[in-house]
């Protein structure tokens, strides 16, 4: 389970991004996190597993406290935390199965990262996982030569190596056409379904929080407003998360 706890993150320019949100979620979750641009998802989500360090509060995942945690600890509760982000951040230069391997230095030598050494083991494990995602005639070509989509598959075949419990995903669908958003959701969705795994997402549109997630959480300006089931949701408290000149955007 993971445990939010009053949690506040103040930038170094004064931006209060969160301020005191607090909440819980359960193992095999499908949790969306919504709201504005600036709203304060990406902060959330990148407070999670320390990619940015909380200004205070608490953050329990499995009842380890992850905001005490030291560099040593970390590497190893990094292991069961998954992160997919918006734009992908893929080595461009880099063949596509290198950026998935990468994906393994939590668990690798770090003399042996150095320079790029990987077992059989680990490699096999990479192939099967660009295998389920369908990429298996991409992994010797450049990650740069791929469209949007195949990057962010990509990105989820790297978070698999792992083997996580829990998969954090910024706005994984952001920069992608709505068919290319149901298929990386719907990737996601069978980790969660099928593998168990626990999944935060943000997400900006309604319908897919709607269609995927089985609860969701909205961030205005980096408070708490709502929590709850997605079908919650109406006009009236989309109007009080968005604003009242928001209009509801559907994505076939």
């Amino acid at each position: 389970m993971l445990r939010i706890e009053h949690l506040t993150k103040v930038y170094p320019n004064g931006t209060v991004a969160l301020k005191d949100v607090s909440f819980q979620v359960q193992d095999g979750e499908f949790l969306a996190v919504i709201g504005l641009s600036g709203s304060g998802k990406s902060t959330l989500l990148r407070c999670i597993n320390r990619l940015i360090e909380p200004t205070s509060g608490k953050i329990f995942w499995n009842d380890v406290d992850i905001t005490a945690a030291s560099s040593a600890d970390m590497r190893n509760i990094r292991r069961q935390i998954g992160f997919i982000f918006q734009q992908f951040n893929l080595v461009k230069r880099s063949t596509v199965l290198t950026n998935v391997l990468s994906g393994r230095l939590g668990y690798t030598n770090p003399w042996a990262s150095l320079v790029n050494y990987f077992s059989r083991v680990d490699h096999q494990r990479a192939v099967k996982n660009l295998e389920r995602l369908g990429l298996e005639d991409k992994a010797h070509v450049r990650a740069d030569s791929l469209s949007g989509g195949q990057q962010q598959r990509v990105g989820i075949a790297r978070a698999l190596m792992q083997e996580p419990k829990l998969i954090l995903a910024d706005e994984p669908v952001a920069s992608l056409d709505p068919v290319l958003s149901h298929s990386i959701l719907k990737y996601l969705e069978q980790l969660n379904k099928g593998d168990k795994m626990t999944v935060l997402c943000s997400l900006h549109f309604l319908d897919l929080v709607h269609r995927y997630a089985t609860r969701a959480i909205a961030l205005k300006a980096g408070e708490l407003v709502f929590e709850g089931l997605p079908v919650e949701i109406d006009d009236a408290r989309f109007k009080e998360i968005y604003g009242k000149e928001a209009e509801r955007v559907s994505i076939v």
